[in-house]
């Protein structure tokens, strides 16, 4: 450490508690910064209302006849008229039935749509975790710029 008795100025030394202190500004600023991208990232890849969540392709609000069945049954989802005819197929397949003549629709094809499902459950159970309730709770009470 240099003393001011060896020519340094007691102005040029500098204070380890503000340094400490705005090293740990940054890396609260920092850790805001993780969190908010974590929050935003799960609500933009998972809620977007013009998107199917399936494929990603954007939807209309028109109700076509075949998001009118996905409606009577219930859905969860939101899907493209393509991955709604796909899910209504599955459905049938998994009660003994769906459509023969898409023979592609295959053991592989219902894990796959297996899968997505589980997967999509997976997504909901961790947004209603109570971790993550937290996160977004602290991200609520704490302003934009902090």
């Amino acid at each position: 450490m240099i003393t001011p008795t060896q020519g340094a100025n007691v102005a040029d030394i500098i204070s380890l508690k503000e340094k400490r202190q705005s090293s740990d500004e940054k890396q609260e600023a920092l850790d805001r910064k993780h969190k908010i991208l974590a929050v935003q990232k799960i609500f933009h890849c998972t809620h977007c209302a013009s998107k199917c969540e399936k494929c990603g392709t954007q939807i209309g609000m028109q109700m076509s006849p075949c998001k009118q069945k996905l409606f009577e049954l219930r859905v969860p989802y939101r899907f493209c008229e393509s991955c709604s005819e796909e899910y209504i197929d599955y459905i049938e397949h998994l009660k003994g039935g769906g459509n023969p003549k898409n023979y592609w629709h295959n053991d592989a094809w219902l894990e796959l749509w297996k899968a997505w499902i589980d997967y999509q459950f997976t997504i909901d159970r961790y947004l209603k975790s109570k971790e993550f309730k937290r996160l977004v709770d602290e991200l609520k009470h704490t302003g934009p710029d902090q």
